[in-house]
């Protein structure tokens, strides 16, 4: 199906997404406005991929860098240099694009790129939920050997604007992005990974950014119980933060967060959350669902986490999710874990035992 996006879709997908974001996938009213402006000067168009032919090439629109940087800039002018210098290189046209991944930011990447070049935005991401590293969201293309990895980004005060694009293996490409979203104050726009439609079907998410919208609506309507109810998960926790830390680490947000509940709730995260610990040992593991709410029940980020904050946790099994082939791939957590200094990976263990 194709369908022009409209102005009641925002807020659900804004809101959809930064139930999905886990902590990260950007912010709230960042989204809005972005979405807003995607909608004024354009006609931006949502298209399912059966619309497309498996041949034909997409390419994933992202944002790269870790939410808590001190003077991060990416505009929308940003998003569309990106792109354009990712064009720029390609050895053929591209007839889409998609998110990486889902968030109160991310759902909505694409709606600029498209109001504005007139390319549809496909009805999948690379993961439908938000995710820290840029492997999580390749697909799967770190194991092709032969995949050539082009990428382009832009972002950043005019001070410390950077732009630039880059090409060559899935890894060396996406430090070299990571590193310029570092000199850049924080945030950079990118536009990566060409693969085809029928590839990103088969190992991606599709029907991911309506999940979100539908999503959206019903936190809209009935606040974080209805959306814990629509993913099959549960408020876990309720609390007021007593300690956080928070630091930028290879151009991510590195933390913890404990509350003061009866619990012992303990939450960690490298951008999103990934473990939440009671005192009773491990409640809930990525790609398991970790979001945040403030009191007043709206998305709360992890970055935007204080000591004295009440907030409440919500907690959703994976299985409820819609989830790229990479999140079952045991090698991709290892860097992260890493990060954090503790082992999770739920769905890598799980792949060991079969």
């Amino acid at each position: 199906m194709k369908r022009q996006l409209t102005h009641d879709d925002i807020r659900a997908a804004v809101y959809g997404g930064a139930v999905l974001g886990g902590g990260g996938g950007g912010f709230v009213e960042r989204g809005l406005r972005t979405a807003e402006l995607a909608l004024q000067i354009g006609m931006p168009q949502l298209w399912t991929a059966d619309e497309f032919a498996a041949e034909d090439l997409t390419a994933t629109v992202a944002l790269v860098g870790a939410p808590a940087a001190p003077d991060p800039q990416v505009l929308p002018t940003h998003l569309l240099r990106a792109l354009e210098l990712l064009r720029r290189d390609l050895p053929r046209e591209l007839v889409a694009v998609h998110t990486n991944e889902n968030g109160a930011e991310t759902t909505i990447n694409g709606w600029f790129h498209s109001a504005m070049t007139g390319l549809p935005v496909i009805d999948l991401a690379c993961n439908g939920r938000a995710h820290p590293s840029s492997v999580m969201g390749a697909m799967g293309l770190h194991l092709a050997d032969d995949y050539r990895s082009y990428q382009g980004y832009a972002g950043g005060k005019p001070y410390a604007y950077v732009e630039g694009s880059v090409s060559g293996g899935l890894e060396a490409t996406s430090n070299v992005v990571r590193r310029a979203s570092v000199e850049a104050g924080g945030w950079v726009g990118v536009a990566r990974n060409p693969v085809e439609v029928g590839y990103a079907v088969e190992n991606g998410a599709p029907g991911a950014v309506s999940f979100a919208i539908e999503l959206g609506r019903r936190f809209l309507a009935e606040g974080p119980a209805g959306a814990a109810a629509q993913l099959g998960g549960e408020i876990a926790a309720t609390g007021t933060v007593r300690e956080y830390r928070c630091e930028q680490r290879e151009g991510l947000d590195v933390g913890v967060a404990v509350l003061d509940d009866a619990a012992g709730t303990t939450l960690h995260f490298v951008n999103e959350y990934m473990a939440l610990d009671l005192a009773s040992g491990r409640r809930a593991a990525f790609p398991d669902l970790i979001t945040t709410f403030d009191e007043n029940g709206q998305p709360l980020a992890s970055a935007d986490v204080e000591v004295g904050r009440r907030i409440s946790v919500l907690v959703a099994p994976a299985d409820s999710l819609l989830l790229s082939t990479t999140m079952h791939m045991p090698e991709v957590y290892a860097p992260v874990e890493e990060l954090l200094g503790i082992e999770f990976a739920p769905a890598a263990k799980a792949l060991a035992d079969v």
